[in-house]
């Protein structure tokens, strides 16, 4: 009985510190976990997608824009990273958004994401290859 009580206070006070999450409550703009690059994200239809709008160093030694050099396709090689959408295709699903890919201008690589809002201000963004599991998680804050 005692063990029952405490598991019945551990439940509620559970769903106590919880909040409800709605389809639009990852609009707007994120800081990456490294400071690095500001990501707005927005809605077209149904799906989410967002794109860098801010990098701390938009240029390289040049005084040229970053381009995503390390992307596959050769006709995207030159396009700057300042703009590049890395987010496509989420859709919201029971407290996340699924079913989309995020891309890394770093690699040049794409892969499936779960995006989940942690807090009102904090988003985990988990890419992975195959199941989620393997994979890791970034930490975005909402810039304010």
């Amino acid at each position: 009985m005692k063990k029952a009580l405490y598991l019945l206070i551990l439940t509620c006070f559970g769903f106590g510190t919880a909040f409800a999450t709605g389809p639009d409550d990852i609009l707007g703009t994120w800081i990456s976990s490294n400071g690095k690059g500001h990501i707005q994200v927005y809605k077209e239809g149904k799906n989410y997608f967002g794109k860098i709008i801010w990098l701390k160093e938009p240029n390289n030694e040049k005084g040229q824009p970053k381009v995503d050099a390390n992307n596959p396709d050769p006709a995207q090689k030159n396009k700057p990273i300042l703009g590049s959408l890395i987010l496509r295709n989420f859709q919201f699903d029971n407290s996340e958004w699924n079913n989309g890919k995020i891309y890394d201008p770093m690699n040049g690589k794409e892969y499936k994401c779960i995006i989940k809002l942690k807090e009102p201000n904090t988003l985990n963004v988990r890419g992975y290859i195959g199941f989620s599991m393997l994979g890791r998680t970034e930490v975005w804050t909402r810039l304010k």
